[in-house]
């Protein structure tokens, strides 16, 4: 399907490819990853022609069709069904010159190619694919003209799937989705009949749709036979070997450079010691695993408030007096709660999150705030709010003032900005980098809750997965709106279903959800939309006073016994942390140059560990169950 050979591509002097090979065979689904810059974006670029290479060569099987995003939406009076449709050109083209052929046999052959790409189920079709991107039967009457920017990019994506090209090109298409249509995509593309590439730091979309991971690193293209946890796994081991085998090497040019520095001057060796130059000038250096960047997301611990820290009695939001997005919340958060929103863009999730951070009033009910709570927002408009002239640097130091360049320069290391990188204007920043600026600036105030709206849009795998650390180790409370399924499942605890101007308890893991969306999803391709928020959400037993009395009560209770649960989970933590530092020292070589005596000591005191963690967790069972039959 595809073959790459030898390809050079330079750009401003710096060079994204040099000499990269790979073939793509038919039918493979491919994840393109690497980190940002290395030059993803470019190479899809490369291969669909809009950019030419300095050298090598990129060959595409004869007669494919190339599917990629259009530059620009559809936006003009025609319904989102026909602007899907018009996206299939050989099928538009065949279906208007059916209509003006009269010589027979060119309307039998019209009709032939009609048939073979299954033309005559072509508008349901599209309609499924419309609905899976979150538009319902109604929606999808409606003009192009009559949608944001945001949504009519949907309607592109939706056309070049329809289009059914024999190779497809996504350039992180989750970006611009909500979770709802991100579960969508991933399922529609693990049953996609042809060639995929796709770039995407979406670590479960990777999972569940490649097959094939391409990996973009030091200008060359490696190819890997499997998913990402695979490519994870395989690289892992890789850097471990190659820092063995960089250790190994060291010691050889040591020993070969004082070889030469002895013997250059001596006639009888000279021969050899320059031989042992040559060698050294041939020997090329072997990547480490330490050359490997780290990011790190570290939240400061808040200081301990009693819980609930805001709590809503038929409370509402919107932003027009008449038109609430939000009525009759009834609703409570605690210091420990982890709660993911759930729900399509445009039920209300950003609303919900702007009425929690304060930038948007209640518009009646009751919301009660702890008068010392401290909140940590973060939305992708901030990113553009930064002074573009300033540094990473000026941007904290302003914010946490006269406390001198060291404690700048280390808060600015948390969240892996190096001294070079904290000196450069934010102007010149990625948007991965700006991001982590934006955490660190809001972490100042040590908040007790992080409302973190779509943190991921611009980090990368390795990024995420230490946002995901940062979250974890974090003490506060965090609400969640985010399209990446495997960074929800990992931080949140509860999901909060945002629908039908309401904010309801999800009665189910992310696995449900995933299930709960594909049903719609196939039921307003149908014609007959159903609503998210008439399954699996919480159904109050009690009305009125009573319902919230209730409840109160329960959050009462459990507040005590989650605290408990926490410390245990502290505690094995450390005690499975003293276990492994024990197994690293029994499994170093050096441990038996020391005799029997002091392995028997480590021994015990790994049996002892095992003892102790045996007993917590048995304990932490045994709140996790009381806990469980409270919150049923």
């Amino acid at each position: 399907m595809l073959q790459i050979k030898e390809l050079t591509y330079r750009v401003a002097g710096r060079t994204l490819l040099e000499d990269a090979s790979v073939h793509i065979p038919a039918g493979h689904k491919v994840g393109l990853i690497g980190r940002n810059g290395t030059g993803k974006s470019t190479l899809l670029k490369l291969i669909t022609g809009e950019l030419a290479s300095d050298s090598g060569s990129i060959q595409l099987q004869n007669g494919a069709r190339l599917g990629v995003l259009p530059q620009e939406a559809p936006s003009g009076p025609e319904s989102l069904i026909e602007a899907v449709l018009a996206a299939d050109v050989e099928r538009a083209s065949l279906m208007a010159e059916a209509e003006t052929a009269e010589d027979p046999m060119r309307i039998a052959e019209i009709h032939t190619r009609l048939a073979d790409i299954d033309a005559h189920s072509a508008e349901s079709r599209a309609a499924k694919i419309l609905a899976g991107l979150g538009f319902d039967h109604e929606a999808q009457k409606r003009p192009c003209s009559s949608y944001s920017g945001g949504w009519r990019t949907r309607v592109s994506l939706a056309g070049t799937l329809f289009s059914n090209p024999d190779l497809l090109l996504l350039d992180e298409p989750s970006n611009y989705l909500d979770l709802e249509a991100t579960l969508w995509l991933e399922n529609f593309l693990r049953n996609y009949p042809h060639t995929l590439i796709i770039v995407s730091h979406d670590r479960d979309l990777l999972n569940n749709v490649a097959g094939t991971i391409v990996h973009l690193e030091n200008r060359q293209l490696v190819k890997y036979t499997g998913n990402y946890d695979f490519f994870e796994k395989t690289r892992a081991e890789q850097l471990a070997l190659n820092a063995a085998m960089a250790k190994k090497q060291e010691a050889q040019r040591k020993h070969l450079q004082s070889f030469v520095d002895r013997f250059r001057a001596k006639a009888s060796k000279a021969r050899q010691a320059q031989s042992r130059v040559k060698m050294l000038e041939k020997m090329k250096p072997i990547a480490s695993v330490m050359e490997e960047y780290t990011v790190n997301f570290h939240f400061p611990s808040p200081e301990p408030l009693s819980s609930p820290i805001i709590s809503m009695e038929g409370a509402s939001a919107g932003y027009s007096p008449d038109k609430p997005v939000l009525k009759g919340l009834d609703l409570r958060i605690d210091m420990e709660d982890r709660i993911a929103l759930l729900g399509q863009n445009g039920n209300g999730k950003s609303t919900f999150a702007k009425l929690l951070a304060g930038k948007l009033q209640r518009m009646g009910g009751q919301l009660n705030k702890s008068s010392k709570l401290k909140i940590g927002f973060f939305a992708q408009h901030q990113l553009d709010e930064m002074r573009p002239d300033e540094t990473a640097y000026q941007h904290l130091a302003a914010k946490l003032g006269n406390v001198g360049e060291a404690k700048i320069r280390a808060r600015l290391g948390q969240f892996g900005f190096s001294k070079d990188k904290s000196d450069v204007p934010v102007a010149q920043l990625s948007g991965g980098e700006k991001s982590r600026l934006t955490f660190c600036l809001l972490s100042v105030d040590q908040p007790h809750l992080l409302i973190l709206d779509e943190p991921t849009n611009h980090l990368d795998v390795d990024a995420r997965e230490a946002l995901v650390q940062g979250l974890n180790e974090y003490e506060g409370a965090v609400i969640l709106i985010s399209h990446d399924p495997h960074l929800v499942s990992l931080v949140a605890d509860d999901l909060w279903l945002v629908a039908e101007g309401g904010v309801k308890r999800f009665d189910g893991d992310i696995e449900d959800y995933k299930k709960l969306v594909l049903e719609t999803a196939r039921s307003a391709g149908a014609g007959k939309p159903i609503s998210t928020a008439e399954k699996h959400t919480e159904q109050p037993r009690l009305s009125g006073k009573e319902a919230r009395k209730q409840r109160a009560q329960n959050r009462a209770a459990m507040a005590p016994l989650r605290k408990e649960i926490s410390k245990l989970e502290n505690q094995i933590q450390k005690l499975e942390s003293e276990k492994g530092k024990l197994e690293d020292i029994m499994a170093a070589p050096e441990t038996y140059e020391k005799g029997s005596d002091y392995q028997a000591k480590i021994v015990a005191e790994i049996g002892d560990l095992n003892s102790k963690l045996e007993k917590i967790e048995a304990e932490w069972m045994l709140k996790q169950e009381e806990l469980e039959g409270l919150e049923a």
